[in-house]
C-alpha cells in the first residue's frame, strides 16, 4: 500500500490548504503559494521512492504503478510547479491570486495521478472527471471577464457531452466483455467469441470521448475558444500537464486493454491523425490571437502525438512517449513567454505583441526562439527529433505515405512559428515598455529554454529514458 502513499499525500493536503487558505488574509497568501509548491515537490519525492518500475497492482487492479506512471507523474509534478511559479504575478495582478486557484490545480493535478495509475474503467473514469471539473472551474474562475465565462460553458458543455460518450462506450465494453479491469477485458477479447460489431461500436463512442479531450480534429470544436478566453494561468496548465495524461488514458485503454482491436483503432487513429495534423496547421496560419494559434498547434500535434501509438509497436510507443514529454515542456515556456509579457491592464496575446522583442530584450526574444523554432521541428531543437522518432517509427510500420502527409502538414505549419520570429527580430516595437518581471520568473522560463536546447543538443538522454519505460 506505500505505492499510494503519494495519492494519499497529495489528497490530505488539499484538505489541510483548503482549510489554512480559509484564514488567510490577502496579504498572507503567499503561504498558500508555497504550501502548494511544496506539496508538489513532497509527492514528488514520494512518487519517486513509492513507485515500482515493473508492473505492481494494488486495490483488486483498480490502480497500477509502473514505469509510464513513473516518468509521467514525475513529468506532471515538474510542469505543475512551473505552473505555479509562472503564474504568481500574472494572478496578483489581476486580483485572481487567490487559494482557488492553488486547490484546483492540485485537485487536477491528483486527476492526473489517478488517470496515469489507472488499471481499471472506473478508476480512468474518475481521474478523468476530477481533472476535467477542475479545469472547468479554473477557466470560470476569472468572474469579471465575459470572455472566461463563454469559454468555461463551450467548455462544460461539450466536455459533458464527450464525458457521456466514453462513459456509454465503457458501459457497452462493460456489457460485452463482463469486467471492468483492463487485463481482464484484454483477455476476453482475445478469445475471439465477442460480437465485432458491437465491440467496434463500443471503441468508437471510447475513442470519440478521448479525441475529445485530447483535441483531436473533428472533436476540437472547444479547445481554440477556451484557449483565447480562459485567463492566460489557466491556458498554461491546459496546454501542459493534461497531455500527458491524456496520453497514458490512450495508452491505458487501447494497448492495456483493447490491444485485441488494433487493426480497429489502427485505423480511427490514422483518420484522426491526419484531420488533426492538416487542419491544425492549415486554420494556424490564420490567426492573429497567438493563444488561438497555439491552440491550433495543438491540434497538430495530437495528430503528431497518434502517429506513434497507431503503429502498435513498443518503438512506436516510445516515439509518442518522447513526443508528448517535449511537446510539454515546450508549450509550458511559450505560454510562459505570454505571460512574462502581459502585465497589469494588458495581455500579450496578439502577434503584434511580439513585434520587435529584440529591440525592448535580445535574451527573452532568445528564449521565445527556441520554443518557436522547437515547436516548428528545426534542427537540432527538441522538437525536431521529437517528430523525427515518430516518422522513422510510422515509415518502419509500412506508412510511408503517412509520413510524406505529416512531413508537409509539418512544412505548413513551420510558417506560423517562424512568423513569429520575423516579428520578433524584423519588426519594429509598437510597445516601448519596460519589460518588468521577477528574477524568479526570469530564472525559471530560461531554464525552460535552455534545457529544451540542451536535450536537442543532446537527444538520447530522452530517448534512453523513453526506451527505458516500453521494454
Amino acid at each position: 500500500m506505500h505505492l499510494l502513499l503519494p495519492e494519499i499525500f497529495m489528497l490530505g493536503m488539499i484538505c489541510i490548504i483548503l482549510v489554512v487558505d480559509a484564514f488567510l488574509s490577502e496579504k498572507l497568501r503567499d503561504v498558500t503559494y508555497h504550501l502548494a509548491q511544496g506539496t508538489v515537490a513532497i509527492t514528488a519525492v514520494l512518487t519517486f521512492f513509492n513507485s515500482s518500475e515493473t508492473p505492481v497492482y494494488l486495490m483488486n487492479h483498480l490502480f497500477v504503478s509502473d514505469a509510464l506512471s513513473l516518468v509521467l507523474k514525475l513529468a506532471v509534478f515538474i510542469l505543475i510547479s512551473g505552473v505555479f511559479l509562472y503564474s504568481k504575478d500574472y494572478l496578483k495582478d489581476r486580483n485572481l491570486y487567490k487559494g482557488e486557484f492553488f486547490i484546483m490545480v492540485l485537485t487536477a493535478m491528483l486527476g492526473m495521478q489517478v488517470m496515469i495509475s489507472a488499471h481499471h474503467l472506473l478508476t480512468l473514469y474518475l481521474g478523468l472527471e476530477l481533472l476535467a471539473l477542475s479545469l472547468y472551474g479554473l477557466v470560470a474562475m476569472h468572474r469579471d471577464s465575459s470572455q472566461a465565462a463563454e469559454a468555461a460553458m463551450k467548455y462544460f458543455v461539450l466536455g459533458a457531452l464527450a464525458s457521456g460518450m466514453l462513459l456509454y462506450g465503457m458501459s457497452m465494453l462493460y456489457g460485452l466483455t463482463g469486467s471492468l479491469q483492463l487485463d481482464q477485458i484484454a483477455q476476453v477479447i482475445a478469445k475471439g467469441e465477442l460480437n465485432k460489431n458491437l465491440l467496434t461500436f463500443s471503441l468508437a463512442f471510447i475513442l470519440a470521448g478521448l479525441a475529445f479531450k485530447l483535441g483531436a480534429v473533428p472533436f476540437h470544436v472547444w479547445l481554440p475558444d477556451v484557449y483565447q478566453g480562459a485567463p492566460s494561468s489557466m491556458t498554461l496548465l491546459m496546454g501542459t500537464a493534461p497531455k500527458l495524461a491524456g496520453f497514458a488514458l490512450l495508452m491505458r485503454l487501447l494497448t492495456e486493454g483493447l490491444g485485441g482491436l488494433h487493426a480497429d483503432w489502427q485505423i480511427i487513429l490514422i483518420v484522426l491523425a491526419i484531420l488533426s495534423m492538416g487542419l491544425g496547421n492549415i486554420v494556424a496560419i490564420s490567426q492573429t490571437n497567438i493563444k488561438r494559434m497555439l491552440a491550433y498547434s495543438t491540434i497538430s500535434h495530437m495528430g503528431f502525438l497518434m502517429l506513434g501509438i497507431l503503429t502498435g509497436t513498443i518503438q512506436g510507443y516510445n516515439a509518442s512517449l518522447f513526443y508528448v514529454l517535449a511537446y510539454s515542456f515546450m508549450s509550458l515556456g511559450a505560454f510562459g513567454m505570454i505571460i512574462l509579457l502581459s502585465r497589469a491592464g494588458f495581455e500579450a496575446e496578439q502577434l503584434e505583441d511580439f513585434k520587435g522583442l529584440n529591440e525592448r530584450s535580445p535574451w527573452l526574444a532568445f528564449l521565445m526562439l527556441i520554443f518557436m523554432l522547437s515547436m516548428a521541428g528545426v534542427p537540432p531543437m527538441l522538437g525536431f527529433w521529437a517528430k523525427w522518432s515518430v516518422l522513422t517509427q510510422i515509415v518502419s510500420a509500412g506508412f510511408f505515405w503517412l509520413a510524406v502527409l505529416a512531413v508537409l502538414f509539418s512544412v505548413i505549419g513551420a510558417y506560423y512559428y517562424l512568423r513569429i520570429v520575423k516579428l520578433m527580430y524584423f519588426d519594429k516595437s509598437q510597445d516601448n515598455t519596460a519589460i518588468e518581471t521577477s528574477s524568479e520568473m526570469r530564472a525559471a522560463i530560461s531554464v525552460n529554454a535552455l534545457s529544451i536546447l540542451a536535450l536537442g543538443l543532446s537527444p538520447q538522454i530522452l530517448v534512453q529514458l523513453c526506451s527505458h519505460v516500453f521494454k
